[in-house]
């Protein structure tokens, strides 16, 4: 409007028309300087958002599996303590003793002994799991009618196994330290004060017994896990004839998934617990895994192979649904504008 004065006072000769047009062209000028401030501003508040959250795809995608892994296991982390205690029988041979006994002697923080430690181990391994099996799942697919790079072969189950076996070479140590710290409380004054007692005692190798029959146990266990969790999701698909699976649903298929691939390589989930640990307290060192297997069958029967599957389906159900359920609203969130 100061511009319309001006251009008034000096340029007396310009005719009415002229001055009308001259104003509605300094007031659309304006408005569009206006208009491109404010997109300047809308730009720099995006490009300060986006340094915190701009992570690129595979970015988002590890941290929508850190964020599952972490949120599901301190959900469940009674249940695993319990677990870990039936699986090695100390304290008790069922889920009531077990949680008697933790509850008068160590009270209710006594059920998240080692949870910490936990999710630092599964935040991390989740993140890899999901990010491998995605990633291996996507190169074996077929694309653009071009056959896959296994076309004989099922994609979930190798995509399934590659991610677990990566997860577990990763993080292995960090799975030794928890279920020491679980089974005895009073041996250690943390994570650190373990990781050097068992370095300094028992040799860096040590970090790394059951490591054998944890590889040998994912394989099928994440084949399992995925196979089923994908073949559910394509049946549940093509029932609904939906492209979208909701949360609930996810959740109940990931549970199922879950139980039956604990259910199917649970024996060598016994035999790496027994073998992690180790000598302590007078318990017996076994050579391998077939020499674990031989001896807790030995030992305690068929069944003692399966101490503690209720337990670890209580635990691993609800623990797989969780996590599958948060990794993809998570990853459908962070990767909207790249999945549409």
């Amino acid at each position: 409007m100061i511009s319309f004065m001006v251009n008034i006072h000096f340029e007396k000769k310009k005719k009415p028309w002229e001055i009308l047009l001259f104003f509605f062209k300094d007031s659309e000028e304006t408005i569009a300087m206006g208009a491109r401030e404010q997109a300047a501003q809308e730009r720099r508040k995006r490009r300060r958002l986006g340094f915190k959250l701009k992570l690129g795809p595979n970015g988002r995608r590890l941290l929508s599996g850190a964020i599952a892994g972490a949120f599901s296991r301190t959900a469940v982390a009674p249940l695993e303590t319990i677990r870990t205690h039936l699986m090695v029988g100390s304290h008790g041979h069922s889920l009531p003793e077990i949680f008697h006994w933790i509850i008068t002697n160590e009270g209710w923080p006594g059920l998240f002994r080692g949870n910490a430690i936990n999710v630092i181990r599964v935040a991390p391994s989740k993140a890899i799991e999901l990010f491998a099996y995605d990633f291996v799942k996507a190169y074996l697919s077929p694309k653009d009618g071009t056959p896959g790079k296994l076309a004989f072969l099922p994609v979930s189950p190798i995509a399934g196994s590659c991610a677990g076996i990566s997860s577990t070479m990763c993080m292995y140590p960090l799975e030794l330290l928890k279920t020491r710290l679980t089974i005895q409380p009073g041996e250690y004054r943390g994570i650190l004060h373990a990781l050097w007692r068992i370095v300094s005692e028992e040799g860096v190798l040590e970090l790394y017994r059951g490591l054998a029959p944890s590889v040998i146990g994912v394989i099928p266990y994440a084949g399992v896990n995925y196979f089923v969790y994908d073949s559910l999701r394509s049946l549940y698909k093509r029932c609904s004839k939906t492209d979208r699976v909701g949360n609930i649903q996810t959740l109940l298929i990931g549970s199922l998934a879950g139980a039956v691939a604990s259910t199917s390589t649970f024996p060598l989930e016994v035999a790496r617990k027994h073998m992690q640990v180790g000598a302590l307290k007078g318990r017996v060192v076994y050579k391998g895994t077939l020499d674990a297997l031989r001896g807790i069958a030995k030992e305690r029967g068929l069944k003692g192979l399966y101490r503690g599957l209720g337990a670890s389906c209580l635990k691993l159900m609800p623990a797989a649904g969780l996590s599958f359920m948060c990794y993809e609203a998570l990853k459908h969130t962070l990767l909207e504008e790249e999945l549409v």
